[in-house]
């Protein structure tokens, strides 16, 4: 579904041109959990962005369905990521005045889904991640674990083709960040959503049904179905 070829991508700095990415290959494929890991400054994050198209590499290509998004308009990327794409992030930034239900109708409403059936969408979505209970309640009035999993019922609510989740555990104790994964496992096969998250947490990678190593924004060693460095 997702192959980044060659991708680099480089920053000017006060102290010169900063490489985050430098000549990364891979290969995405449906319907896995893919989970990029290394330590800080590998360059994970700037490859799930490139990836997400919420960024451009300074050269290289990154092809969805064969198509390549960094010749698109910033329109149609809007649109792919509207459409196509869910997001989650370490920053659950859930609107605090909303209960989660609320939440997860007005990122349905923003995705353009029918307002008939937007809110037996949310409440699908939410039960979907174990908080049937909890849905009237204010993300001030929920855990850590509960808040991330709104912000996980929010990004797969309008059926994206692909979710990309950048650290969703690494504010939760590891008891509550498997939780969390396991939760995004089973999106793989019950919504059939294509997964790729990042996380330092050894415990977090072995769950992945691919896993791909960065460090010093290359590819350090990779699984099976990913094109990079040796290990």
């Amino acid at each position: 579904m997702i192959t980044a070829v060659e991708v680099t991508r480089s920053y000017r700095a006060a102290a010169g041109v900063v490489t985050a990415l430098d000549g990364v290959s891979v290969e995405i494929e449906p319907r896995t959990l893919t989970v990029l890991h290394g330590p800080s400054g590998s360059g994970k994050t700037t490859l799930i962005n490139i990836l997400g198209a919420l960024d451009r590499p300074t050269s290289g290509a990154v092809l969805v369905d064969g198509a390549d998004i960094t010749a698109l308009s910033e329109a149609e990327r809007d649109d792919l990521r509207r459409l196509r794409m869910g997001f989650v992030f370490q920053s659950v930034a859930l609107i605090a005045a909303m209960s989660a239900l609320e939440n997860v109708e007005f990122a349905l409403r923003i995705a353009g889904a029918d307002r008939g059936g937007r809110e037996r969408r949310a409440r699908e979505c939410l039960a979907m991640v174990g908080l049937r209970s909890r849905m009237n309640h204010r993300p001030g009035e929920l855990s850590g674990g509960e808040q991330q999993r709104v912000a996980i019922a929010r990004g797969f609510a309008h059926r994206p083709q692909v979710l990309f989740a950048d650290e969703p555990t690494a504010e939760l104790d590891t008891h509550t960040g498997m939780q969390v994964v396991g939760i995004l496992r089973e999106l793989t096969g019950e919504q059939e959503v294509t997964v790729v998250m990042s996380s330092h947490d050894p415990a977090i990678v072995d769950l992945a049904d691919r896993r791909v190593s960065l460090r010093d924004g290359r590819i350090a060693a990779a699984e099976p179905g990913v094109r990079g460095g040796s290990p």
